[in-house]
């Protein structure tokens, strides 16, 4: 692949460039709605992860992309604490079509993101009184392939007589 760029740059083509100028964290919540009772209770956690992006651009090739990363533990059908932050990070992005600039946000930019915003939840949950947590690592070259054709799989669908139902 970075022959193929140094020969479109040699050809006039334009140069493919990503590179991070600044990571912020952008919004960040944590609430316990049932403390401090929930510190009375035996730790046995139900942990539910969410995860969303988003990208716009802020600049002519300048973007800012934000991972969002919410955590919901419950104990016993009560909420134990609510995490959320929105990582943020300006990328200078050049030289890319369309289809490849957003794949790139989804899931460079993701994977570039993601560790700082899995830190910032578990400081969050620490500082909270509660046992450490430690999120996985996310395979975002899966998750962005999952989503894409999803989406393609809907429109194929859109296409269809609307009385028509799929196996």
């Amino acid at each position: 692949m970075a022959e193929n760029e140094a020969n479109a740059a040699q050809q006039g083509g334009e140069q493919k460039t990503i590179q991070p100028q600044k990571v912020y964290v952008k919004d960040v919540s944590f609430e316990t709605p049932n403390s401090p009772l929930i510190f009375t209770k035996k730790w046995e956690p139900e942990i539910k992860v969410e995860f969303q992006n988003s990208a716009k651009e802020i600049n002519t090739g300048l973007y800012e992309v934000v991972v969002i990363l919410t955590v919901t533990t419950s104990v016993n059908g009560e909420t134990a604490y609510l995490a959320e932050v929105h990582q943020a990070g300006i990328f200078v992005m050049q030289g890319f079509d369309a289809q490849d600039l957003h794949m790139k946000q989804n899931i460079f930019c993701m994977h570039f993101l993601y560790p700082y915003a899995s830190a910032a939840i578990s400081d969050l949950v620490t500082r909270g009184g509660f046992p450490q947590l430690l999120l996985s690592p996310l395979n975002f070259e899966k998750i962005y392939a999952d989503r894409v054709n999803s989406l393609r799989e809907n429109a194929a669908g859109e296409t269809e007589q609307p009385d028509t139902q799929q196996a």
